[in-house]
């Protein structure tokens, strides 16, 4: 099978390698963003990876032509942060054929929403089968040109969904095959609310501000990181996620829970788990505050879950509060930005009920 993997960081090489390694005919596109990247990944005529993977894997296309990336493609994957989506999702839109699968790996705010908005595509429109993960695959960084380690591939927790949902059963095949332990969610909202990057990063993030400052992220994101104090921070954001998918009717795990699924963590607790969790050894920080870690989980998701909040009867003020400390961090007004809300999706006049049946 033909597979396009748009976005060449470190998880979109995390795909392409493993869709590669199982024996599928992989091209790999990326924006300028990642020219360097994609040039070493041609000119070695494939990825290498380390840890969990292993092994070389080649990749029949590197490069920057979309057309030439999607052009006959069975199953296209968008991975990338949030802020992604739509300028990818407009750049492939005048080759996107019918029959084709699109997966945004991952979602934390609807992306399978967004995507068709910004391809054209209505929301019932069925000619593409387009859907999103809860998460990414994988706990994956390049290391090296052309070179990826793999410090975990998920043992569960991970699941998929379409919209309209009757395409759900269609992605949950071909993704079962690289991911056997991926689940069909009911809907994606319960994709997007699995997610668990809002819950974490931003947490952390705020709370080791000072040091990244300081040290430009020469620290163990999870291990130095995460403390009690740093865990209740986490907690009381997740229990208003929670509080949404129960109001929208279904049951989000907790985070640490989905830690101990996904094969990232041994213990459900809000702060040890996530400081002597096996998967997240070794994880630096990021060098700069300016980082998706706020820009994406911030300004894109946590934004967008308190305004489905609002529109729900869901309070959220841990959610409100790091919205506005992270807005102060770095001198800009995410509430203000409205980057990813009900209404730029076009949802805003849906009741609970119009949802939930997404």
């Amino acid at each position: 099978m033909k597979v396009a993997v748009l976005g060449a960081g470190s998880g979109g090489c995390g795909v392409a390698f493993d869709w590669a390694q199982h024996g599928h005919q992989v091209h790999l596109y990326s924006s300028d963003e990642h020219t360097g990247e994609v040039a070493a990944i041609s000119d070695r005529g494939g990825i290498t990876s380390k840890g969990v993977l292993t092994g070389f894997a080649p990749i029949d296309y590197a490069g920057h032509d979309a057309e030439r990336a999607v052009a006959g493609a069975e199953l296209v994957f968008l991975v990338g942060p949030a802020y992604s989506t739509e300028p990818l999702a407009r750049t492939i839109a005048p080759y996107l054929r019918d029959g084709q699968s699109v997966v945004v790996c991952p979602t934390s705010c609807l992306g399978s929403v967004a995507f068709k908005n910004a391809a054209g595509l209505g929301l019932d429109d069925e000619r593409c089968t387009v859907g999103e993960t809860s998460t990414l695959p994988y706990a994956v960084r390049i290391t090296e040109p052309a070179g990826i380690t793999v410090y975990l591939k998920l043992q569960g927790g991970l699941a998929v969904a379409a919209t309209p949902r009757a395409g759900t059963a269609v992605l949950h095949r071909m993704l079962g095959e690289v991911y056997p332990a991926i689940v069909a969610a009911g809907s994606i909202f319960e994709t997007t609310l699995e997610n668990g990057n809002p819950v974490i990063h931003p947490a952390v993030t705020i709370s080791n501000a000072a040091l990244i400052e300081r040290t430009h992220g020469d620290f163990n994101f999870y291990e130095d990181g995460v403390t009690e104090a740093v865990g209740r921070l986490m907690q009381a954001v997740d229990s208003e996620r929670m509080a949404i998918g129960k109001a929208l009717g279904f049951e989000v795990p907790s985070e640490p829970a989905m830690g101990v699924m996904q094969g990232y963590m041994r213990e459900e607790s809000y702060s040890t788990g996530y400081s002597t969790a096996p998967g997240f050894q070794g994880i630096k920080a990021q060098d700069r505050l300016d980082h998706r870690y706020l820009v994406e989980d911030v300004g894109y998701t946590l934004v967008f879950l308190t305004d489905l909040a609002r529109q729900i009867g869901v309070s959220t003020p841990s959610m409100d509060a790091e919205i506005m400390i992270a807005s102060i961090l770095l001198a800009r007004d995410f509430r203000a930005e409205q980057k990813r809300t009900l209404a730029t999706l076009g949802l805003a006049d849906h009741s609970i009920a119009e949802l939930a049946a997404l």
